[in-house]
């Protein structure tokens, strides 16, 4: 009941509250955004929801799309801007999935979006996390963020899906708040945001 009903009327009606609250800061954020990158303020990219339903999940942009002398994007921590940066830590770049959670294709917990070409990496289990719509933080956000090694981070991931109720998820968004206000796991130990999953060894 809680997930077929009350989850979905909570994510919708917290945010259009908080996209109201917080208007103010994005518009100024798109506003300063659209000076730094020449215009370039959104980051869109299709990311598989429930259900392995694609959808077109939404961000500020934090990088560059610089690339090398052979059209290849530059590594990460070569594109990220100064005011990216500082967007990524105060997890700035997070406040347009609202729309996404006010369009039903996510929920304010659950796990996060990845990349489309994953879905053929997951084994059985992991394939388990689409079970669930995807969430702008989740179980393994606030137990490590970008820190995490893939089979701990899926295993989390698994564990919210078997575990869900109305009480973990008010657990995860406190525990969210005090990731954010720490700036803490944003990035691995060896990229500026997170490795990227090459299936399953």
């Amino acid at each position: 009941m809680y997930q077929s009903a009350f989850k979905p009327l909570f994510d919708r009606t917290c945010a259009f509250i908080l996209l109201v609250i917080t208007s103010p800061v994005i518009l100024v954020t798109a506003a300063v955004l659209y000076v730094v990158n020449q215009g370039k303020i959104w980051f869109t990219q299709e990311r598989p929801g429930k259900d392995g339903v694609i959808f077109t999940v939404v961000k500020f942009r934090t990088m560059t799309d610089e690339r090398d002398v052979h059209g290849r994007l530059l590594p990460d921590k070569d594109r990220l801007t100064k005011v990216g940066q500082f967007i990524r830590k105060t997890s700035l770049d997070e406040l347009p999935q609202l729309f996404n959670v006010l369009l039903g294709d996510m929920s304010f917990v659950g796990p996060r979006p990845l990349l489309v070409e994953y879905l053929a990496l997951y084994n059985p289990e992991q394939l388990r996390r689409h079970h669930v719509k995807p969430g702008i933080t989740g179980w393994a956000q606030v137990n490590g963020r970008n820190t995490v090694l893939w089979p701990q981070r899926f295993a989390y991931d698994v564990w919210y899906v078997d575990h869900i109720s109305f009480a973990l998820d008010l657990k995860i968004l406190f525990m969210t708040v005090l990731k954010v206000l720490k700036a803490d796991g944003i990035s691995s130990e060896t990229s500026v945001t997170m490795e990227k999953f090459n299936g399953n060894k």
